[in-house]
């Protein structure tokens, strides 16, 4: 796994989902968000769980696919697609799929305008935040009118609180565990430089809101860490 070394220099430009970052994007993602690998097999076990036999499942955003990967080694009976905008992504989610002899279907798609066949499941990790606020409450009704019926949408989101005093600790925590992990004052602070006004994130409420008035009859958080959460959604 090549390591994140991105932000050791000045950047150029805001942060893009470009063959640079995910030439390093898994280990970035794993010493980026707190508990992601315990989150993941959290996801993984409740799908795994509860899809019935044959049910598809769509992945928005799968980034290099191992969430879907990892299903597919464990529920080969499951239609799985991987979507995600970047070119690059999809090519190394290809070549996993490929070394891990594992069944998934990976497409290069905006998922704002991606046709979806009805569906049992759909998972979206850090995906939404990248996403206008108006465009990301249309994602999300269109995410429940495909859905059938008892159909489940789990997503993970950083977060905000509304309470500054509590906001700003929660960021200067999450810095701690960011220097905990390698990365330097420098790289954190060039990493938040270039996800300025890119990556636009919602209050925990404010992400309930966004479910419930989508359509989903239930939902409920399911993980949290800081400023960082996991959504759990049926319809």
């Amino acid at each position: 796994m090549a390591k994140d070394r991105l932000f050791t220099q000045p950047i150029k430009r805001r942060f893009e989902f470009d063959e640079e970052v995910a030439s390093v994007f898994d280990d970035m993602i794993s010493r980026s968000v707190p508990f992601y690998k315990e989150n993941m097999e959290l996801i993984r076990s409740l799908l795994v769980r509860g899809l019935p036999q044959g049910a598809l499942l769509y992945d928005l955003g799968c980034s290099t696919g191992s969430l879907v990967i990892d299903l597919a080694k464990k529920r080969p009976d499951l239609r799985l697609v991987g979507l995600d905008s970047s070119k690059a992504m999809i090519e190394r989610a290809r070549k996993k799929a490929k070394a891990f002899g594992v069944d998934v279907v990976f497409e290069v798609a905006d998922i704002l305008d991606y046709p979806f066949q009805k569906a049992e499941a759909m998972v979206s990790n850090y995906t939404l935040q990248f996403i206008r606020p108006r465009e990301r409450e249309k994602l999300i009704r269109k995410v429940c009118a495909v859905l059938r019926s008892e159909g489940v949408f789990v997503c993970s989101e950083k977060i905000v609180s509304k309470d500054k005093w509590l906001d700003r600790a929660l960021v200067d925590i999450y810095f701690d565990f960011k220097r905990s992990q390698g990365y330097s004052d420098y790289e954190i602070a060039q990493k938040r430089e270039a996800l300025e006004n890119v990556l636009v994130p919602y209050t925990m409420q404010e992400n309930l809101q966004m479910l419930q008035e989508a359509g989903f009859n239930f939902v409920e958080p399911i993980f949290r860490w800081a400023n960082f959460a996991t959504f759990f959604a049926k319809k």
